[in-house]
């Protein structure tokens, strides 16, 4: 599988590592260079700087023969563009983006079709469920 990461903080560097580790290959997209510290030595991927919403940036980082888009900056707004560049111009099969905002994630998954992963509904189911046991 081929994969395109956008934003290499805790999460995408622990995506990237993992994917690498099984064989995938992987390219990770961050502005700040230093990011790409957290992916230590043992990474055989690509690291692309620049910003995620930058089409010639994401050439670079393949995915234009990508079979997969992540997008896990820290930005509501940053990661819904790149998912709709890389679903709408670059027609990548399997676009998947971290949305905080409940609300937001309902609209781009309904609306406009994105597959969406909100941590704060996430959490929040955790801590009711676990509320309701006691």
């Amino acid at each position: 599988m081929r994969v395109v990461i956008v934003g290499c903080g805790r999460v995408g560097s622990k995506i990237a590592k993992e994917l690498t580790e099984e064989g995938h290959e992987v390219s990770v997209v961050d502005r700040n260079p230093l990011a790409f510290d957290k992916l230590q030595s043992g990474f055989s991927g690509r690291m692309v700087v620049g910003t995620g919403i930058d089409e010639d940036v994401l050439i670079n980082a393949g995915i234009e023969a990508a079979d997969t888009v992540v997008s896990v900056t820290k930005g509501d707004n940053t990661n819904i563009m790149v998912g709709q560049i890389a679903k709408f111009i670059f027609k990548v099969p399997n676009v998947v983006v971290r949305i905080v905002d409940p609300k937001s994630k309902m609209f781009y998954e309904k609306e406009i079709g994105l597959s969406c992963y909100c941590p704060t509904e996430v959490s929040c189911d955790y801590y009711i469920r676990h509320l309701k046991e006691e």
